[in-house]
Order: C-alpha cells, then sequence, then structure tokens
C-alpha cells in the first residue's frame, strides 16, 4: 500500500506577509440576524464593493448569533460593524453604513479604490 503525501491546508500555503494575495481589500461585516438593519448594512457594503472597489475587495459577512467566537475574538460590541482586515492597519467603522463617502473615508478605502480604477 502506498503512502501518500501529507495534505496542506490553504492556510499552511498562504503567504504571512500578503494572506489575500488577489484581493486588495479584505472586509469583515458583523451583524445581528436577520433584521432589516443587517439586511440593508450588507446591501450597502456590497454595493461599496461592486461599484467603488471595483471588485477588488474580498467580503465576509458573519452573523454574530451563528458565530459568536469569531464576535468575541473580533471584539465586536455592537453591529453592524464593519472591519477592514487587509491592508493594514485595521480599520473599524461602527453603526451606520448608509453613506458610501464616509465609508470610504472611515475605512480609508481611497488609496484601495485607486488601484481598483487602474
Amino acid at each position: 500500500m502506498k503512502k501518500r503525501p501529507p495534505r496542506t491546508s490553504i492556510r499552511a500555503v498562504r503567504d504571512p506577509v500578503n494572506p489575500w494575495p488577489l484581493r486588495t481589500c479584505v472586509l469583515r461585516l458583523f451583524v445581528a440576524g436577520a433584521s432589516v438593519r443587517s439586511h440593508q448594512a450588507i446591501l450597502r457594503v456590497r454595493e461599496l464593493c461592486a461599484n467603488e472597489l471595483k471588485g477588488q475587495c474580498a467580503l465576509e459577512v458573519i452573523d454574530i448569533y451563528q458565530q459568536p467566537g469569531l464576535a468575541r475574538d473580533s471584539q465586536i460590541l455592537a453591529t453592524p460593524t464593519l472591519i477592514r482586515e487587509f491592508p493594514r492597519p485595521i480599520r473599524r467603522l461602527i453603526g451606520n453604513l448608509t453613506n458610501q463617502a464616509q465609508l470610504l473615508a472611515g475605512l480609508d478605502l481611497g488609496s484601495v479604490r485607486e488601484a481598483a480604477l487602474r
């Protein structure tokens, strides 16, 4: 019987300096359940990623009721909370996510937007 080579996970292969090499920006949106406010926050951030960042953004939506461990690890105190994980430094926006200009400025996504337009 042949021995199989050990499997390597995606996490083991990732570059520790740039864990998301194909994306310019990585965002995490924490919401609380399927409320109207959560739905609006998801729509606004997806719209931001599609229109302003031209798909150069990876978005992860996390429901704190379904994944409380992630919320605890990220120190989420209120929802909706939008976190820019990459590029560093980490930026956080809490609360009203309706104004696109404030989202870009608050998350300091101007340079990411310029890269997406090239």
